[in-house]
């Protein structure tokens, strides 16, 4: 069966027959079964119609866990681990491309089955066996693919805690024992396992729990083992588009990195005096790492393009429009308008400085062992934040205020109804009925596996140098777990979520004044139950469209997690050691930025100086008040959904715009109005006027931009870009200037 599973004329066809159709001046025609058609062709607007008109309900019965796909997932898992924390010091952090992986799998898996020897072709049966075993001349399926792709995607499960790590070393010259770097990955790991086990009714189970992003890798599934001789011209387009991309790609990231940041402010302002110059990049520059605000710069790299922005749904991209707006608008305001002395410090930077704008390190006023030495303190004074960082911080709390609210006000029907569809096992959704015919995965797994990860974090938490008290530990895995179920269905709806992070500080700081280190392990075991908790609720929707069995999908994840955790953690190791000095710079170039480890490290700092940086008499008091402010805004939605009824058609989610408002407050910008054109191109236009080849090629395309992008990064990063601790740079010329490669100053 080809994927999407229907022929036009006859879907058409069959609905004429039951239902009254009408046609509108452009040529659309309305059904009363609520799908929109055009020429024939259904457009795609809800996870309804994903189920039926994208994703095939197929299911050919083959074997899934084999020793081909776990041998090909560990394989694998090495590369993405490589890659996932590679781009944790990278201007621009971005998740490994999943379908990049999936290509790599795939191919490996084809030639397993292509060049091994058949097992019927051994004389001694025990060899046949053997042979059968090792899946030798057997047929490469696509449930052996997903769980496969699933192991070697499984490796960023454990990023927080090596993030944790990256900290420890940069900014406080620690270097933990063996066994507790094990044991914390491993807690941090897992701990979030068992809240997604519990709440797959909500957010798996129902047809509006899409999980977007992952479109383009189920969709690609389907094209590349469902009927491939039918499916030759898609693939064939496919290749092409890798291909072009992979060349592409050389380009704006090595011989020509204006490509990465084009701006036409930007290059007008050559000649003009340095005070314009510098005007001229706060507004438009951004091809750097925080150099500016990006506005109407363009980036062609499609390395942090992606093809995110070809699968969100259109309900999702014109809340971050709403949401870039306001972050224009107000980080220009701040920034002149000198709001919190943001002249003194750079525009954009995560990074902490003294009142006088010279850099501040946090040994300055930290103790041996990691905790706030206050008679340093009272030498040496308080930490300041950019402006921009301080309206990061307040929009993550507002964001989060939000999103509380809103999924309280708006969702807590559906995820009734869902919860006792689950129940009685009555969930319409052809994927989910489905999958009934294999065994769950039993309660007492997803217990048994938040027991071991909640004694090896309190193991950590006791006998390491977390700073962090046991009961901390407890308090920030209850918080995770309050929050996670949240995000859970904020993610499901619209292929989004919003940052935890900051909360996490906030409380710790609370509970654990003057020890920056427990406020990071604080945060991560919280922050980590909801990552998780997303992350497993993401692959099973991808096992539940494939159809790979429960049990082995758990199985897999958690072996791909544990595995991915030790190995980030042996590349983090070696990028701190080879990079170190420009990961402590607090700008960094457009190869290399330590932002996100400065950005935990700041937050750490400061919210461990709670009551003196953020307290009634704190500098920032308005972003702890954020969290409050935020339930506020979903009620005042409402208000106004109930004054002019006419508003409840608008798409709007306050959770989304305020996150988007400032989740760019560091790294480079020169993508948002690439990512901008993207969404209008796919989701405005060639969803509703193209829907066949919307739905044919829209996420195919994607995911061979995303797969042909990442293989040169891969390959670039560590051949020339000193990754391997060895830099070649590219001779400079005008497409490759000195300095910021948009021109900007």
């Amino acid at each position: 069966m080809e994927a999407p599973p229907y022929k036009a004329s006859a879907v058409v066809e069959a609905v004429d027959k039951d239902n009254v159709r009408t046609e509108t001046p452009e040529g659309q025609i309305q059904f009363e079964d609520e799908v929109e058609y055009v020429k024939g062709h259904p457009v795609i607007h809800t996870g309804a119609d994903v189920s039926r008109f994208i994703v095939s309900d197929r299911d050919d019965g083959d074997p899934s866990l084999t020793f081909r796909s776990v041998v090909l997932g560990t394989i694998f898992t090495a590369l993405s681990s490589v890659i996932t924390i590679l781009y944790v010091f990278k201007p621009v952090q971005v998740q490994v491309s999943a379908v990049f992986l999936q290509l790599l799998v795939f191919i490996f898996g084809k030639a397993w089955a292509t060049f091994t020897p058949r097992p019927e072709r051994a004389k001694w049966t025990w060899l046949q066996k053997v042979m059968r075993f090792m899946n030798f001349g057997q047929h490469f399926g696509i449930k052996e693919h997903v769980v496969a792709a699933l192991i070697a995607s499984s490796g960023n499960n454990g990023l927080s805690g090596v993030e944790v790590h990256a900290v420890e070393r940069l900014f406080y010259d620690f270097h933990i024992s063996a066994s507790t770097a094990v044991l914390s990955t491993f807690s941090i790991a897992l701990c979030g396992f068992v809240l997604a086990g519990i709440l797959r009714p909500l957010i798996v189970y129902p047809a509006e729990m899409v999980y977007w992003s992952t479109l383009p890798q189920v969709v690609l599934y389907q094209n590349l083992h469902f009927n491939p001789r039918d499916n030759k011209r898609r693939l064939i387009k496919f290749g092409w588009a890798l291909g072009i991309a992979a060349v592409w790609e050389l380009f704006p990231a090595y011989m020509a990195t204006w490509l990465g940041g084009v701006s036409i402010f930007c290059l007008a302002s050559l000649g003009a005096p340095t005070h314009t110059r510098k005007i001229f990049t706060t507004i438009f520059g951004g091809a750097s790492s925080n150099e500016g605000l990006g506005l109407f710069n363009f980036s062609l790299d499609w390395q942090y393009i992606q093809s995110t922005y070809l699968c969100l749904p259109f309900k999702q991209q014109v809340n971050t429009w709403i949401g870039y707006g306001i972050f224009y608008v107000v980080m220009a305001a701040l920034y002149y308008g000198n709001a919190w002395d943001a002249q003194t410090f750079p525009f954009m930077s995560s990074a902490l400085f003294h009142s006088n704008g010279t850099s501040f390190s946090p040994d300055s006023i930290t103790s041996a062992k990691g905790t706030i030495d206050y008679d340093k303190l009272q030498q040496v004074g308080l930490p300041s934040l950019t402006s921009s960082t301080v309206w990061g911080y307040l929009t993550q709390n507002l964001a989060l205020g939000a999103l509380i609210t809103h999924v309280f006000i708006f969702y807590w029907k559906d995820m009734a109804t869902a919860w006792k569809q689950a129940r009685s096992r009555t969930q319409p959704d052809p994927h989910y009925q489905g999958m009934l015919k294999y065994k769950e995965v039993p309660m007492w797994w997803y217990y048994a596996s938040f027991v071991l990860a909640f004694f090896a974090g309190l193991i950590v938490t006791i006998k390491g140098q977390t700073t962090l008290p046991a009961w901390g530990y407890i308090v920030a895995l209850i918080l995770g777990a309050f929050i996670a179920p949240f995000s859970c269905v904020l993610y499901g709806l619209y292929g989004t979520g919003v940052s935890t992070n900051q909360l996490s500080k906030m409380v710790a700081g609370a509970l654990h004044p003057g020890r920056p280190l427990a406020g990071l392990y604080f945060a991560s075991w919280s922050h980590q139950v909801i990552l998780l908790s997303v992350n497993l609720a993401n692959w099973l929707k991808v096992g539940q469209y494939t159809k790979v069995p429960h049990r082995v999908m758990f199985g897999t994840q958690v072996y791909g997690t544990l595995l991915g955790a030790a190995l980030n953690y042996i590349v983090m190791i070696t990028i701190v050691s080879n990079q170190r000095e420009i990961l402590q710079d607090p700008i960094g170039n457009n190869v290399w930025s330590g932002s996100t480890v400065q950005s935990l490290n700041s937050q750490a700092i400061t919210w461990s100086l709670a009551k003196e940086v953020y307290g009634r008499s704190g500098r920032y008091l308005v972003v702890p008040l954020g969290l409050v402010i935020g339930l506020a805004f979903p009620v005042l939605h409402w208000t106004m959904i109930k004054t002019f009824p006419r508003i409840r058609n608008w798409p709007l989610n306050t959770a989304i715009v305020l996150a988007y408002a400032g989740n760019t407050y560091y790294g480079s910008t020169s993508w948002i109005w690439s990512s901008i054109a993207v969404g209008v191109f796919s989701q405005f236009w060639l969803r509703r006027r193209l829907p066949r080849v919307y739905n044919e090629y829209n996420y195919l395309i994607g995911a061979a931009l995303d797969g042909g992008s990442q293989v040169v990064i891969f390959v670039l990063s560590f051949a020339v870009l000193g990754a391997s601790g060895i830099e070649r740079p590219f001779p400079r010329w005008w497409g490759n200037p000195d300095g910021n490669p948009d021109h900007c100053l």
